[in-house]
C-alpha cells in the first residue's frame, strides 16, 4: 500500500519540537500593523504550541 500523503498546507503551518510537541505561529500579524502597539507586535513574533486537544487532529495530517 502506498505512503500516506500529508496535508501540504498543514505541512506548512506546523513543525514539531524535540520533544513531540507541535509548534505554530500566531494570527494577526499580516496587515493593518500601524494600530497595533510594538509590544503586541513583539509578542505575535514568537512561535506557540499547539493546544493539547487539537494535537492529534493536526499529527493526522501531518
Amino acid at each position: 500500500m502506498p505512503k500516506m500523503k500529508s496535508n501540504s498546507g498543514a505541512a506548512k503551518r506546523f513543525k514539531k519540537t524535540a520533544s513531540g510537541k507541535l509548534k505554530r505561529k500566531h494570527a494577526f500579524k499580516n496587515h493593518i500593523l500601524t494600530k497595533k502597539s510594538k509590544k503586541r507586535k513583539l509578542k505575535l513574533r514568537h512561535f506557540a504550541t499547539v493546544d493539547k486537544a487539537d494535537q492529534p487532529r493536526i499529527e493526522a495530517m501531518l
